[in-house]
Order: structure tokens, then sequence, then C-alpha cells
């Protein structure tokens, strides 16, 4: 069990946003659904929680009702190996009315976010060469969906 849940408030559509978010990872699962009993909150037998997995890490969908919302305070980051990656990710996570955002962040269509990147980003950011990572950043700022390519040559310079 992890000593870390992070629990994701959504208005009626936990089950849905879990079935939908273990649709589109290869090493994911729904753990458990539980149900309201008769004390409630919701109608009995209606979805109170899906515990669910993402690549080892496990969340808490919670039917919370429309209190509160999903703001780009908190995202979940995707971490790509390629262009092909980033490309399949970030069409998987906007289909059904998700919302693309600048430098590869996107809204999905309960309006979670999520930070789409490709690793070669990272490794680029990380150089000590601050013009290189100037240009970088730069180059990202102008994107939404990050173009691995793009991002390479102006890192490089050869933009």
């Amino acid at each position: 069990m992890n000593k870390i849940t992070a629990c994701l408030w959504f208005d009626g559509q936990a089950e849905e946003a879990a079935e939908f978010y273990t649709s589109i990872f290869e090493d994911a699962r729904i753990v458990e659904v539980m149900r309201n009993g008769e004390s409630g909150p919701g109608p009995a037998g209606s979805v109170l929680t899906v515990e669910f997995e993402l690549f080892g890490r496990r969340f808490v969908g919670l039917n919370g009702g429309p209190l509160f919302h999903f703001t780009e305070a908190i995202s979940l980051m995707v971490d790509c190996e390629s262009q092909e990656e980033v490309d399949r990710r970030t069409e998987q996570l906007l289909t059904g009315g998700g919302e693309q955002g600048p430098c590869g962040w996107l809204k999905d269509r309960f309006g979670l976010s999520w930070q789409v990147a490709p690793q070669e980003l990272f490794e680029m950011l990380r150089d000590p060469d601050q013009a290189r990572t100037d240009r970088l950043k730069q180059a990202m700022y102008t994107m939404h969906k990050l173009d691995v390519k793009a991002l390479r040559k102006a890192y490089e310079g050869t933009a």
C-alpha cells in the first residue's frame, strides 16, 4: 500500500474517469470500487470512490460533488520516450472534449491537468549551458503539443 495516494475529486464521474485513464495506459487497472450504502453520502449503490493504478502508482477518484474543481495547480506528468508517444498520449488524453494548453499541458474531459513531455526535454533542461537551455525554453513556450525535433534544434542552435 502507498504511504501517500492522490485523491482526485470528481462530480459523479470518478468511475468513468478511472475507466478512461486505465484504458489509455498499458500498465493500469481498477483496484476497487466502493459504493455508497443506505447511509450515503450519495444514493445507495452509487459509486463513492474508485481506486485505480497507473504504472504502479495508486490514485483514488472520489465522487465528492460539484463543490471543488481541478485547477492547473496540480497536474499529472507523463514521461514519454518518443515523439510518437507524445502524440499518442496527447491524442488519447484529449479524447472526448479535452483541451490542449501551452508547453505540453492539457486538460482532459474531466478537467484534470496533464503534462505530456518527452524524456529528452528534461535531459536537455539539465544542461548547465544557459544559452542552450534558454533557446530550448523559448521554443517550448511557443508550442502547444511538444515537438521533439524542434526542441532539439532550438537547443542545439540550429533552428
